[in-house]
């Protein structure tokens, strides 16, 4: 638009370098600011002629804008604490009946619908009970990867098999997954980090073909514990927290000092170490938490930003906000619940449900996600962690749901993510592509980020010193995004009004 002229937010940029997504309430942008999930916005007439600084605070009443909550899910954790089921078979069988009401009522359709199945526990969860009461046989998608370790398409066939559902897959070629990259930027208008949304896509746009709508597994780790963060996070901040914080930062700041290709030498001498992948940066990132980590939230920090140990590379950042997350519920509550918390009102809105809302929604189609029914939600926050984490493992109470359609012997397998092989496309097909946006001659030009640190970080990635897969795809596609978007016009340097824009997150 000709009075468009919003600067790039370095505050929003430091957060998306550190998360992978520019979180609620910012926007990429200067002065634009997204409307929070749950959430009523109220403008009055004066509201187009004045610029605001900074979204008000939910409740507030001051200024031409205001903004109300009309559902809180901090108070839903807060109620299902102080109101637990402490019996396991009475959850059980609350959790059947209200989640299996929610996919009922997200069925109804005047369209064809089917669901994802991945094979994993949440999709699995809701396909064997949106099978168990259907009328018809349903309708299930997924795709397979050419590279067996990114292969979850023989698991979600034999779900599918026993379930008997009318099963559809799709293998993709590295080609065609390639070929989703060019897409992005404008697919997702903002910058946005997440790899899976490659084989979002595709699996979208195969299911697409048959139907309009889909169901989603989604939530199911948030409300349930499904993360192995949750567990790890927690067990490493009780044994931290009991080492004075001198001793702490000396011995993690000494060893963690040391090159993960040390680490992997030593490693030879245990059991298995030595094979695990990246096992030597995996132990110089802990050990640099060991020396930094003051608090749970530093800990957690530690599990999901790339660039904790090494310092933001975004120029001019102003230390607001750089990563840190709100895990404060207002009440007492086990670290495990509010890491839970932490997750289900930022990334599972702002990262997985942007994710597949916007990747469905570019070939028409429309998700829906039972597990986020509120009545689901609000069950799941009256289920006691013991129920949901159970000898080191997520979704216990879950697994014992799905166990009542499917045999167990399905599902015995480690926890995978949705992804492609992006760490090894970097080093390969894709270089090209992303020297040419890594350049250090550009970086410098636009003056956004130091372009030094990131070479460093790409050359360590290419040599194989560390997997640095998520912090370089989190610049790349910023710059991919940043050469996508139409430049602003000559002269409009200052924004002439303040724009809210709703998330397309849905909660």
């Amino acid at each position: 638009h000709p009075r468009f002229g919003n600067p790039i937010s370095r505050r929003a940029l430091t957060l998306y370098v550190s998360r992978g997504y520019v979180p609620a309430p910012f926007s990429i942008h200067d002065r634009i600011f997204k409307l929070e999930p749950g959430c009523i916005l109220t403008a009055s007439a004066e509201a187009a002629s004045i610029p605001l600084d900074s979204p008000p605070a939910p409740g507030a009443r001051t200024g031409p804008v205001s903004i109300d909550r009309y559902w809180c899910y901090r108070e839903v954790v807060s109620a299902g604490l102080r109101n637990p089921i402490l019996d396991e078979q009475e959850a059980l069988e609350q959790l059947e009946l209200t989640l299996a009401a929610a996919i009922r009522g997200q069925a109804v359709a005047d369209v064809p619908v089917g669901a994802f199945l991945s094979g994993g526990i949440d999709s699995s969860t809701i396909v064997a009970l949106y099978q168990k009461y259907a009328s018809s046989l349903v309708r299930t998608f997924s795709i397979g990867f050419e590279e067996a370790e990114y292969d979850e398409a023989p698991f979600a066939r034999q779900v599918a098999a026993h379930l008997g559902t009318e099963h559809h897959e799709h293998y993709v070629g590295v080609a065609e997954a390639r070929d989703v990259i060019p897409l992005l930027p404008a697919m997702y208008d903002e910058p946005f980090a997440d790899s899976s949304q490659v084989p979002t896509y595709l699996v979208s746009r195969f299911a697409r073909e048959q139907v309009t709508v889909a169901l989603s597994g989604d939530g199911g780790d948030e409300l349930f514990g499904g993360y192995t963060r949750y567990h790890g996070a927690a067990t490493l901040w009780g044994q931290l927290k009991r080492m004075p914080a001198p001793v702490r930062a000396a011995v993690g700041g000494t060893l963690g000092r040391m090159p993960p290709a040390a680490w992997q030498v030593l490693a030879t001498a245990l059991p298995n170490a030595s094979r695990r992948p990246h096992f030597g940066a995996k132990v110089q990132k802990g050990l640099q938490t060991l020396g930094a980590a003051r608090t749970l939230g530093d800990v957690y920090d530690s599990f999901l930003d790339e660039w904790q140990a090494l310092g933001t590379p975004v120029l001019g950042a102003d230390g607001r906000d750089q990563g840190g997350y709100d895990l404060d519920l207002g009440v007492a509550a086990p670290d495990t619940v509010r890491m839970m918390y932490c997750d289900a009102t930022t990334y599972l809105p702002d990262d997985i449900l942007c994710k597949v809302d916007r990747a469905a929604m570019a070939v028409s189609l429309e998700t829906r996600v039972p597990f986020l029914d509120h009545r689901v939600a609000e069950l799941a926050a009256r289920i006691p962690v013991a129920m949901k984490i159970r000898d080191g493992r997520g979704k216990h109470i879950l697994r014992q749901m799905l166990y009542r359609e499917a045999p167990q012997r399905l599902f015995e397998r480690p926890k995978a993510g949705f992804g492609i092989p992006v760490g090894e496309w970097l080093r390969g097909p894709l270089r090209p592509w992303a020297e040419a946006l890594l350049d250090q001659g550009r970086l410098e030009r636009e003056g956004l980020f130091d372009a030094a640190k990131i070479r460093r970080r790409w050359q360590a990635h290419l040599a194989r010193k560390s997997d640095s897969t998520a912090a370089i795809w989190a610049i790349l596609m910023f710059q991919a995004w940043q050469e996508t978007a139409a430049p602003a016009p000559a002269g409009a340097n200052k924004p002439t009004r303040s724009v809210a824009t709703a998330s397309a997150a849905r909660a």
